[in-house]
């Protein structure tokens, strides 16, 4: 049963931080009126349910909308991180999406429909409240947008990929700030980012090393943190170093190891070559911490955990007494199939160039109120794969450069992109040229053709 028909010019279904950047972006250079539906009660995705201890990944300025910067921008002073830029803890990134969201209410561009639902039903746009149980038809006057196409999962709401014996306790990472004892020992279960936040935690709260455990899957490669910031001379740094890198491997094991060299890419132990390249950011002080947990198990996927062991794809290890496993193994990056972003039914959210989200959704929020024709959206805003192995990864560096070509030789979206502070390829106008600058960006297209070929070859061909 239809309890009301409401008209919008858009339909966005996710008010996570790709839903948000692109919802901002589109009403921000457009005469159109969006309705934003989401199934939890504000908007901000899965920081709502993620880890009280996470902060993101990179310097807070490159995450969130375009119209507002998160934080203030400002360069860490003191700590481990002095001189890079500030990054957001998850309080106060829930915090800055509800205030965004609010503000684009006010602005009476756009309709929030929180603690909803999504369906379609022989062609009709429906969403159900999931408190009062009142289902509206959307009358979509433009397009339906799917904001939960790359959505990641997350520890807190996905179970742990393996059994578990009853009188085992098994947690969410999220659970940790929460314990209401200590447990004598820690099974840290999952090779990515999250697994590396929790070890860190856990050290930073007096925790010794040999308390915990950390099954391994496999060995990660990870993002240098220091050549990830809102400084184009970095940024253009990193490109150059990258296609200097790819113009000389002679295989993508090589090309990995010339970027550690030059200090892009890091890994755990150096004894083992990472077969994992999520590439998530983390910066040289956790690594020092990371590598003090000897512990480390190294045979494959947990299967199951018993009272007294833990099985896994290549054998079994005892488990300590007294344990909790933290449960970090959900695969956070999902790998849908490519298509166009621009689809003849909706648009679809996915990356455009490597990495930064935000940016990814705010740009085809720009392309999709700029231009009109779908087959100069998607030229524009090709869709690009997220990483997994260090094959992927190429592909999505190779692809992402190309599409990063492509869109910048517009003139609008160049101007637009070297104003929105998520871009971190940004060049502000008024240093564009300075010599550093201009000495830097003759650097890059020196070696950008050969790099750009050879990643293009080493990723499996042309992207």
């Amino acid at each position: 049963m239809v309890d009301a028909t409401l008209s919008t010019d858009y339909l966005v279904v996710g008010a996570g931080a790709m839903g948000m950047a692109f919802t901002d972006a589109l009403v921000a250079h457009s005469d159109v009126h969006v309705t934003l539906v989401d199934r939890r009660h504000t908007a901000g995705g899965h920081w709502l349910d993620a880890y009280p201890f996470v902060q993101v990944h990179q310097a807070s300025v490159f995450y969130g909308v375009a119209s507002t910067v998160l934080g203030t921008g400002a360069v860490q002073q003191g700590g481990p991180e002095r001189g890079l830029g500030e990054r957001a803890r998850q309080s106060e990134i829930v915090a800055y999406f509800d205030d965004v969201v609010r503000r684009l209410v006010a602005s009476g561009q756009v309709t929030f429909l929180p603690t909803s639902d999504h369906h379609c039903a022989d062609g009709t746009q429906l969403v159900t409240s999931r408190v009062s149980g009142r289902t509206c038809s959307i009358d979509v006057r433009r397009r339906v947008v799917d904001a939960t196409y790359s959505a990641p999962t997350i520890p807190a709401t996905t179970a742990a990929p393996f059994t578990v014996a009853d009188d085992v306790p098994v947690i969410p990472v999220g659970e940790l700030a929460r314990l209401s004892e200590a447990p004598g020992h820690f099974v840290i279960a999952g090779a990515g980012k999250t697994a590396t936040d929790a070890i860190v935690w856990l050290l930073g709260h007096d925790v010794d090393p040999d308390r915990i455990m950390w099954v391994r899957p496999r060995e990660p490669w990870m993002l240098n943190r220091s050549v990830v910031q809102p400084d184009p001379l970095v940024a253009l740094r990193l490109a150059t170093d990258m296609m200097t890198a790819a113009a000389q491997a002679a295989s993508s094991d090589d090309l990995f190891a010339r970027l550690e060299d030059a200090g892009v890419m890091l890994r755990i132990d150096q004894g083992v070559i990472p077969t994992m390249a999520k590439a998530p950011t983390l910066a040289e002080w956790e690594l020092d911490l990371l590598r003090t947990i000897e512990r480390v198990v190294r045979l494959g996927h947990i299967r199951a955990v018993t009272a007294h062991e833990i099985v896994l794809e290549r054998g079994s290890v005892n488990l300590p007494p007294d344990s909790v496993v933290v449960h970090c193994a959900a695969s956070g990056l999902r790998y849908p199939p490519l298509v166009p972003i621009f689809g003849t039914d909706r648009i679809r959210l996915q990356p455009i160039r490597a990495g930064f989200p935000c940016f990814n959704a705010a740009l085809a929020g720009y392309v999709a109120a700029t231009r009109d024709d779908d087959r100069e959206r998607n030229r524009l805003c090709p869709p690009n794969r997220l990483s997994d192995n260090p094959r992927d990864w190429i592909h999505m560096q190779s692809r992402g450069s190309i599409a990063s070509r492509t869109f910048t030789a517009e003139t609008d979206i160049a101007a637009w992109a070297d104003r929105c502070a998520l871009n971190p390829s940004r060049i502000d106008p008024s240093v564009r040229d300075t010599p550093e600058i201009r000495a830097a960006l003759a650097l890059l297209a020196e070696c950008s053709p050969d790099g750009l070929d050879r990643l293009a070859r080493l990723g499996g061909g042309s992207a």
